[in-house]
């Protein structure tokens, strides 16, 4: 191998490592391990609002912590998570159809097809919606090369 295949192989090495180290879990947590900044994540379907879940109501899924204002939503969400769960492990949906990940404003959260999908602020929420149906199309196909 030549100095310059050799450079070639050492630089597909670093990116590959370097892609590897920035894949993120795969649901966004906080450093306590508690989801989507500890939001319930079946009030934006029962109640069509954000609402703060409460450690009282704990559940354990895809290893992290999910809290909810009642122990009846608790229950609905351990009965069918993938239900309730947030799109894209409750990342920034725009900025995985740009192909990163991003935090959320859990306030700035839409439900589209009966998914739910959180942004990262109202402002970044509008822009997703301009053109949702490509922004959800991109981001499904960014999202499994993104997180571990």
């Amino acid at each position: 191998m030549g100095i310059l295949g050799r450079a070639a192989f050492v630089s597909a090495l670093l990116a590959a490592a370097l892609a590897a180290r920035s894949l993120v879990d795969p649901i966004n947590q906080n450093r306590r391990g508690v989801a989507i900044k500890g939001y319930d994540p079946v009030a934006y379907f029962s109640h069509s609002r954000a609402a703060k879940g409460s450690p009282q109501f704990p559940h354990q899924w895809m290893g992290a912590a999910w809290w909810f204002s009642s122990a009846q939503n608790r229950d609905l969400f351990a009965a069918g998570p993938a239900k309730f769960a947030p799109q894209y492990g409750g990342y920034c949906a725009w900025a995985v159809s740009n192909n990163y990940t991003a935090g959320i404003d859990p306030q700035a959260w839409r439900i589209i097809d009966g998914k739910l999908y959180l942004n990262y602020s109202r402002s970044v929420q509008q822009m997703w919606l301009e053109d949702v149906n490509q922004r959800i199309a991109a981001a499904d196909r960014n999202w499994p090369r993104l997180h571990r």
